[in-house]
């Protein structure tokens, strides 16, 4: 008997790689997140004429051209917008936004919040190289208090936005962060965002080679990437290290670097990561952890469920119809006053 299942189609990256030339300078982060981004589109299995991908401006915001799939590359901190239009018009789009840390949390901020707020079925990836390199160097909401660059030639006396906190504070149900270098970390994270029914947000760590290069390097080096960063997966034990020697533990309300084999502590003393939690308590504390003293998280660091915002409206308007006289365009014409001249 002949087999009837569906066959899901196979795709490779190069299917997703349009035939546009890539316009990032040389060494710049982006190209790893554009590589990441097509071979995760690839692995998911949708075709490119049901993706989707929306940019505002900066120069993360090039992609759009760089993907074989819909495209629109929007004004400046309105792709959340364009992205929620798509997804609430056509439901079944895998949509995707691109911003940076200037498009998205600076001009873009309330867009971002009130995208998060709703928890439409997107997936926004937040470029955060902590300055704005398309206008060349002025300081964006990410960078550094105290930080020297062309519109802050005596240092930036803000203290910058935390994408997490944000998130969070929006009730956002996906949160994961990456960074240019690990891209097996980002494919990873992509597919879960990918995959999450709501807003996924990751913040892509890059570096920007001419405007802020170094910005991330801290983690970034080979030699000490295991040490200063730790890849959270749910159901997992919080274990990180050269060695996978260290580990996260409770020291009454705040988290603290133990060494595995020391004071008595085993692998069991270990946090178990419960990404799937609604309490977002633990969640911001390794969110928010910085070097040199803990090790910044990278991976899946929240993944919950909830409504999404085009779910709900596409439900709601069956449930209108179905209770409506009017079931078509004409009905509604037939409704409006008329008369015969």
């Amino acid at each position: 008997m002949e087999n009837t299942a569906t066959k899901i189609a196979q795709y490779t990256a190069r299917d997703f790689k349009s035939d546009q030339y890539v316009r990032w300078c040389p060494g710049c982060g982006d190209y790893a997140v554009l590589s990441s981004l097509q071979k995760v589109m690839a692995d998911l299995g949708v075709p490119p004429h049901q993706t989707a991908v929306i940019s505002g401006i900066g120069c993360s915001s090039r992609l759009p051209y760089y993907i074989s799939a819909y495209g629109f590359h929007t004004i400046h901190g309105r792709a959340a917008a364009i992205a929620t239009g798509v997804k609430v018009a056509n439901p079944k789009l895998t949509v995707w936004q691109i911003t940076g840390d200037g498009d998205c949390l600076a001009i873009g901020g309330n867009h971002f919040i009130h995208s998060v707020r709703r928890n439409i079925d997107i997936n926004v990836l937040l470029f955060n190289n902590r300055i704005y390199g398309l206008t060349k160097g002025q300081y964006s909401p990410t960078t550094k208090k105290g930080y020297v660059t062309k519109s802050s030639p005596f240092g930036t006396v803000e203290l910058p936005f935390r994408p997490a906190e944000l998130t969070f504070g929006a009730r956002g149900t996906f949160f994961g962060r990456t960074l240019d270098v690990d891209l097996k970390t980002a494919q990873m994270t992509m597919m879960a965002a990918a995959k999450h029914k709501g807003t996924s947000v990751i913040e892509c760590l890059v570096n920007c080679v001419i405007f802020n290069d170094g910005a991330h390097s801290w983690l970034a080096e080979r030699e000490f990437r295991a040490d200063r960063t730790i890849v959270l997966e749910h159901g997992k034990p919080m274990i990180f290290g050269k060695e996978r020697n260290k580990g996260l533990v409770l020291d009454g309300f705040n988290l603290k670097v133990v060494a595995i084999g020391e004071n008595g502590i085993t692998e069991k003393d270990i946090l178990i990561h419960d990404a799937k939690t609604i309490d977002t308590t633990l969640h911001m504390k390794l969110a928010l952890m910085e070097g040199p003293e803990m090790p910044i998280a990278m991976g899946v660091i929240r993944d919950v469920e909830d409504e999404t915002y085009d779910a709900a409206v596409e439900s709601q308007i069956a449930k209108v119809q179905a209770k409506s006289k009017i079931k078509t365009f004409d009905d509604l014409i037939a409704t409006c006053e008329q008369w015969e001249v």
